[in-house]
């Protein structure tokens, strides 16, 4: 199949091997897309691949390999002539208390988190500028607005990423391109387990607050109450609304705990606000 004969969109989607990415690639699939499925592992892929002779390749990719994603965008731009979606979906879970997260393993998750889905945002945008048209998805979380004990090291890679992406939204709008937040609560993905998730070193002063943290999570797996080809189905809803959201949480959970953090804030803020605004200069 040509360029020129190509229908549908044609997606580049990281973290593509299991999870969410998984899901959103097969409900792409369904859709009648093209898909470019990248993962560390690409032949986790083969049953995919063989299943949808043609319309899906998967790729090597580490998303902290900045020569890496160069090369495959310019891969994906010269096999498929375009990439009208990219999903920036490669993750992992950490646990621990802040005082408990070394420098490395916040360095090396900000890396996966943020300045992997910076780098390949940038090497798109050209791209989708020139056709100007082109949507971003974001996998972010509802850890990308609010936080709790044990994942302050997680939050603050999301809340990164969806302060670089509410910027890039209003950005990159004049040219016809979407961005797309998506803040998952939890869902029946390896998040929680198959070694997607770091455990810190513990220390005993804060098994009060992170304790619980530790032991919860890896016990949700395959307990969780969100369905990923729910979300993907989702997702591609958003994107093809007429009004795209820039936030979309998903599930249940996130919902009720997005709604519970609007409403504090909100109360904060009024409980605060003569303050807030007794700091300016008497003119």
């Amino acid at each position: 199949m040509t360029n020129t004969e190509k229908t549908g969109r044609v997606w580049l989607i990281t973290g593509a091997s299991s999870g969410f990415g998984r899901a959103i690639a097969e409900a792409a699939l369904a859709a009648g897309d093209t898909v470019v499925a990248a993962a560390r592992r690409p032949e986790a892929l083969d049953d995919l691949v063989h299943a949808h002779q043609g319309r899906v390749s998967a790729v090597a990719l580490d998303v902290t390999d900045q020569g890496a994603i160069a090369r495959v965008v310019a891969d994906v731009v010269l096999w498929h002539g375009r990439i009208d979606v990219l999903v920036n979906n490669a993750g992992r879970g950490v646990v621990g208390a802040v005082e408990e997260t070394t420098d490395r393993e916040l360095r090396d998750l900000m890396e996966l988190h943020f300045f992997g889905p910076a780098a390949l945002t940038r090497a798109v945008l050209p791209h989708m500028r020139r056709r100007g048209s082109g949507a971003i998805v974001q996998m972010s979380s509802q850890g990308g607005r609010l936080t709790f004990p044990g994942v302050g090291a997680y939050s603050a890679t999301k809340y990164a990423l969806e302060g670089l992406s509410d910027a890039l939204a209003q950005e990159v709008a004049p040219f016809g391109i979407k961005v797309l937040i998506v803040e998952p609560g939890a869902f029946r993905t390896s998040f929680a387990g198959g070694g997607a998730l770091h455990m810190t070193a513990e220390m005993p002063e804060y098994a009060g607050s992170v304790g619980p943290v530790r032991a919860n999570l890896p016990a949700s797996d395959g307990k969780q109450p969100g369905d990923p080809a729910k979300a993907a189905a989702a997702i591609l809803d958003a994107l093809d609304a007429a009004e795209t959201p820039l936030r979309l949480p998903l599930g249940s959970d996130a919902a009720d705990a997005v709604k519970a953090s609007l409403d504090g804030l909100r109360a904060e803020f009024e409980a605060w606000e003569a303050v807030s605004r007794s700091t300016d200069f008497d003119e």
